[in-house]
C-alpha cells in the first residue's frame, strides 16, 4: 500500500507515546528463554521483528522445527545461536532478501564452538539446518568490523556454552553501544563479563533473576531519531517525546548531539524529552555512523532538507541491511533534486536546491526508508511512500502517531 503524505503546518507541538525498543527487546526475550527464573517482561516493543522472535521461541519450546522469520534480520542471527544449543533439529529461513543477506560469519563462529549447521541451499547463507548440541567455549577470533548481532548472537547463548567464551577483535567493532547493551542486559541477570582489551571474556554462569521479577523496556531512541528529524525541519518546536531516558543503554541516544547540531535543544523531564528549536550554524557537517548506522537515513534527510552540505561515514554496514541502503539513498535521494557521491562506504550529500519531484519514493522492503524520507513532507507540498506498511518492522504505529501530530496520510 502506497501512501501520500501532507503537512500544513510547520510547526511540531504535543506529544507522542514512543514505541519500545526492539533492540532491547529482543536481547532479553532470548534471555526470558535461557533464563532459571521466570520473569516478566514490561512495555515489550509491539515491533514485527519482535512479535516473530516471541513467537517463534515459545513455538521452539512447545516443538515446532520449521521457522521463517521473513526479514527480521536480528531475529535470524539471534535464533541461529539459540537453536544451536537446543537439543533437536530446526529448519531456519526467511525472505528472499534474508537468504542474501550473510550469515556465514556467524555459522563459522558457532562451529568453532561445535554447533552443528548445514547450509541447505547457498553457502553462507540461509536457509540453515541447525542439530543441536553442547558447545564448548574457546577463543573465537572475528573482524571487527561485522555486524554487531552476530558478536550479541554468541554473548547471550554464552550461558549454554560449557568453560569459558572469548571473542577477540582483529580491530574496532563497529556499532559498539549495541555490544555494550547485550553486556549491559546480560549483567541484569547475574552474568558477568569482562572487556579487555581487545577481547571480551564471558565464564560460564547462568542467568537468574531472584529478586525483581519484571524487566521494563525502554521506548526506542532510533524510532525518536524520526520525531526529531521533523522537529529539525519545522519552523517552530515543542514537543515531547515520552519513554525516553537520560542514561540509555541504546546507542542511537547519541542522536541527542546529532540533532543539536543541527538545531535541535533536549530537555529531559518526567518520563521523556522535550524538544525545542535553538540557532544552527549554516556550516558543512561531518558524521560517522560506525557506532550508530540506523541513524544515516534520517540524518541524510535533514541535512539535505536543510540545504548543508554533509559527509556521512562508517556505513559499511548498510549495505547488508533490509536493502543496500547506500544505493536505496543514492537512488531516492536524487529524486529531492539532492546530489549524492558515493565513495566505498562513504556519502557526500549537496542539496543547495531541495526540491521534491513528485516521483514515488521506493522502500526496498526497508523499514527505516520508508520513515526516514516521510519526515521529508514537513518542507514539501506532499511525499509519495511505496509500501508503507513496512514500517511495522520496528514502529507499527508510526503512521497513526504521525497523523495524531498534524500530518494528513491518504492512501495513494
Amino acid at each position: 500500500m502506497n501512501y501520500k503524505i501532507t503537512k500544513a503546518s510547520k510547526s511540531l507541538t504535543g506529544s507522542v507515546n514512543l514505541t519500545a525498543s526492539k533492540s532491547e527487546s529482543n536481547r532479553v526475550l532470548i534471555i526470558q528463554a535461557l533464563c532459571n527464573d521466570s520473569f516478566f517482561i514490561k512495555n515489550l516493543a509491539l515491533a514485527e521483528d519482535t512479535r516473530i522472535l516471541s513467537d517463534f521461541l515459545k513455538a521452539e519450546k512447545e516443538g515446532s522445527h520449521f521457522f521463517n522469520v521473513g526479514a527480521a534480520g536480528t531475529t535470524m542471527r539471534f535464533l541461529t545461536a539459540f537453536f544451536s544449543t537446543r537439543p533437536g533439529t530446526r529448519i531456519l529461513t526467511g525472505s528472499d532478501r534474508m537468504k542474501k543477506r550473510p550469515i556465514g560469519i556467524l555459522v563459522d563462529a558457532l562451529r568453532t564452538l561445535g554447533a552443528d549447521i548445514e547450509y541447505m541451499e547457498k553457502e553462507g547463507f540461509a536457509p540453515l539446518r541447525i542439530r543441536g548440541t553442547q558447545l564448548k567455549g574457546t577463543e573465537i577470533e572475528m573482524n571487527g568490523s561485522v555486524s554487531s548481532q552476530y558478536i550479541s548472537a554468541l554473548l547471550l547463548i554464552s550461558s549454554e556454552i560449557s568453560d569459558e567464551l572469548i571473542i577477540k577483535f582483529k580491530n574496532e567493532p563497529t556499532s559498539k553501544p549495541y555490544i555494550d547493551m547485550t553486556l549491559s542486559i546480560m549483567k541484569e541477570f547475574r552474568v558477568e563479563s569482562e572487556w579487555k582489551e581487545n577481547k571480551i571474556i564471558v565464564k560460564q554462569q547462568k542467568y537468574e533473576r531472584k529478586k525483581n521479577k519484571e524487566y521494563s523496556i525502554e521506548a526506542d531512541w532510533s524510532s525518536a531519531s524520526y520525531w526529531y528529524a521533523i522537529a529539525a525541519l519545522s519552523d517552530e518546536v515543542n514537543f515531547t517525546i515520552k519513554g525516553l531516558k537520560e542514561r540509555s543503554l541504546q546507542g542511537d541516544s547519541s542522536l541527542v548531539n546529532m540533532f543539536f547540531d543541527l538545531g535541535i535543544k533536549t530537555d529531559y523531564v518526567d518520563n521523556g524529552v522535550l524538544l525545542t528549536k535553538k540557532a544552527i550554524e549554516k556550516i558543512d557537517k561531518i558524521y560517522d555512523f560506525q557506532k550508530c548506522p540506523d541513524l544515516a537515513q534520517t540524518i541524510s534527510i535533514v541535512t539535505s532538507g536543510l540545504r548543508l552540505k554533509s559527509s556521512l561515514k562508517g556505513l559499511h554496514t548498510l549495505r547488508i541491511k533490509e536493502t543496500d541502503r547506500i544505493e536505496a539513498l543514492r537512488n531516492e535521494l536524487q529524486k529531492l533534486n539532492v546530489s549524492v557521491v558515493v565513495n566505498g562506504d562513504n556519502i557526500e550529500l549537496t542539496s543547495d536546491n531541495f526540491k521534491y519531484d513528485g516521483t514515488l519514493i521506493k522502500t526496498y522492503e526497508d523499514h527505516r526508508m520508508a520513515m526516514a524520507f516521510s519526515v521529508a513532507s514537513t518542507i514539501t507540498e506532499f511525499i509519495l511512500i511505496e509500501d508503507a506498511e513496512v514500517v511495522k518492522k520496528s514502529y507499527p504505529d508510526f503512521w497513526k502517531d504521525l497523523q495524531s501530530n498534524g500530518f494528513e496520510i491518504k492512501k495513494y
